[in-house]
């Protein structure tokens, strides 16, 4: 095991290294190239998730009392997989059964394991893309970056920071207290304890990228994790949770350190889990993020869930530009991402640009149209969109057309369960309409008195509804530093004047801390050391040193 840490060493202390610096870095490359995955690598990803479809799903040893499994992709087929389930108590009683095994491992064997179960599943990221397309409805280059090396990124944020965590106090000291005539000795050691079982609830949309940090800073804090996915999206997760059993039986631990918790819509288990979990990450709505939170008893509990993102537009020296950026932001996999922006907040005076003063509805027209001009070729609407994850959302989309005046109306596009972005027009005294999270490809512009009425009632909403980005389009730096400390008091993360190749969607690993924990939108961040911190205790003994021969 200590062989795997070592052949990972380089990797490990890299990762460490990006934390601290926070520009850009990465081990896995998110571009899917056959020169850097080998020249047959999509077609093996392919082949491999065809070879899956229809079939039972295998875990060695996996408790199983029953099968389960109804996924269908959004772009149409059934998957027709079934997966081992088993009451959860039976987990329950695996995890406590593995842990004291994978909690006697020292920090850096668990480590070591986890990077190469990293890396192993990098090897694999085109099968992955494969299954994440056919759960979530996103297009294949986000479905391979998304679910592949940057949940991987996301993975080893965890994992780098769990390590330096455990490390920031040393194993042994020798403790010498000055006295009348001898020092005072005491030898003293710490040890690393976990907190007990860890459980994931996964969500429908981004099922690694948002599962893969609390499950990887579990288990290198030495805790057995059981992962629950989202019923429409259990394959990558089952994936994940496959390479690590397949490891952990090589180095010769126990399987279950790592279970696989699949139920149904109909009988759902989370709640059944929550009330003998230790720690607890969960992504998605408000309801059952309160629910979580108010029994889960002592367990800790690490939230990612609904929030209102706006953008607030006050000036711009690109006007074009700015309004492309804004248009694949709504458009990019159809806004169900947590980083969407939803509000535009627009001064219904205008707004002062570089092709001159451009009145509210020229600003309405400049957006729509960018998105008319972006989803005009259908292959590339389709690769940005993606498709509709629950169908839910198409009845959402509906019933916001009726919330204000429609600037550009939402549209199937020809492939999958599929709509292009919803604009509607709306007044700032309408927050009935706006003041919620409408989950998918809706947006509402906002007409407000100026730009500082937009910011505050931006940020105003993050406080009270939550938020995990927001965005500014401004000319005067004076406002753009007001409107960065209003955005940081509300604990959102604020973007500014975008109009190029990065979008206020994105978060980037090893240099973005996505989500603040301080509004609604969630109630951690990662990664920072308060998401690794409180999945361990340092427990002590000592006793008197001996003392030097004379």
């Amino acid at each position: 095991m200590n062989t795997l840490f070592a052949r990972h060493r380089d990797l490990i202390e890299r990762a460490v290294q990006a934390l601290g610096m926070r520009g850009f870095w990465t081990p896995f490359p998110e571009v899917p190239s056959g020169k850097i995955y080998g020249a047959t690598a999509r077609e093996d990803g392919r082949l491999a998730h065809e070879a899956r479809l229809g079939q039972p799903f295998a875990l060695e040893g996996h408790p199983e009392s029953h099968r389960l499994g109804a996924e269908v992709s959004p772009w149409g087929p059934a998957l027709g997989i079934t997966y081992p389930a088993a009451e959860p108590a039976t987990l329950v009683a695996a995890a406590e059964a593995a842990a004291p095994v994978w909690a006697a491992l020292a920090p850096e064997a668990r480590v070591g394991i986890l990077a190469e179960a990293l890396v192993r599943l990098n090897a694999m990221s085109f099968e992955m893309a494969e299954a994440v397309v056919h759960t979530t409805g996103q297009a294949f280059p986000m479905a391979f970056q998304a679910g592949g090396p940057h949940a991987q990124d996301r993975g080893l944020e965890a994992v780098a920071a769990a390590w330096a965590e455990m490390g920031r106090a040393p194993a042994r000291a020798l403790w010498e207290k000055p006295a009348k005539g001898a020092p005072i000795l005491i030898e003293k050691h710490w040890r690393v304890v976990p907190r007990g079982i860890g459980l994931v609830i996964g969500c429908q949309t981004f099922p690694t990228w948002n599962s893969y940090p609390g499950l990887f800073a579990s288990l290198a804090t030495g805790n057995p994790v059981i992962v629950k996915p989202h019923p429409g999206a259990i394959l990558p997760l089952a994936l994940s949770v496959a390479v690590l059993r397949d490891l952990l039986a090589e180095q010769g631990l126990p399987r279950d350190v790592v279970l696989l918790a699949v139920d149904s819509a109909e009988a759902p288990v989370a709640k059944d889990l929550v009330r003998h979990a230790a720690i607890i990450d969960y992504t998605g709505s408000n309801a059952f993020g309160a629910w979580v939170r108010a029994n889960a008893g002592a367990a800790r509990v690490y939230t990612e869930e609904a929030g209102v993102n706006s953008i607030v537009i006050a000036s711009t020296d690109a006007f074009g530009p700015m309004c492309a950026n804004i248009a694949f932001s709504l458009a990019l996999y159809s806004g169900q991402m947590c980083t969407a922006p939803q509000d535009i907040f627009i001064p219904r005076g205008g707004i002062e640009t570089d092709e001159g003063h451009k009145s509210f509805d020229d600003v309405a027209k400049g957006i729509a149209g960018a998105i008319d001009a972006l989803l005009a070729d259908p292959a590339r609407a389709t690769a940005v969109c993606g498709a509709i994850a629950n169908p839910a959302t198409l009845d959402r989309i509906a019933a916001a057309r009726g919330l204000g005046r429609v600037i550009r109306d939402s549209a199937p596009l020809a492939e999958g369960r599929s709509a292009t972005p919803l604009v509607v027009a709306v007044e700032a005294s309408e927050a009935e309409a706006y003041g919620t999270e409408r989950f998918g490809p809706i947006a509402f512009l906002v007409a407000v008195g100026d730009a500082e009425e937009g910011v505050a009632r931006a940020a105003g909403l993050a406080r009270e509804k939550g938020a995990i980005t927001a965005a500014l389009y401004d000319r005067d730096e004076a406002r753009i530093i007001r409107a960065a400390d209003a955005f940081a008091r509300a604990g959102v993360n604020l973007s500014v004047n975008l109009t190029g190749e990065i979008f206020v969607n994105q978060s980037a690993a090893f240099s973005d801390f996505h989500v603040t924990g301080l509004n609604p939108a969630g109630n951690a961040c990662l990664t920072d050391t308060a998401f690794v911190a409180g999945r361990f205790v340092r427990a002590m003994w000592r006793r008197p040193a001996p003392r030097p021969a004379a």
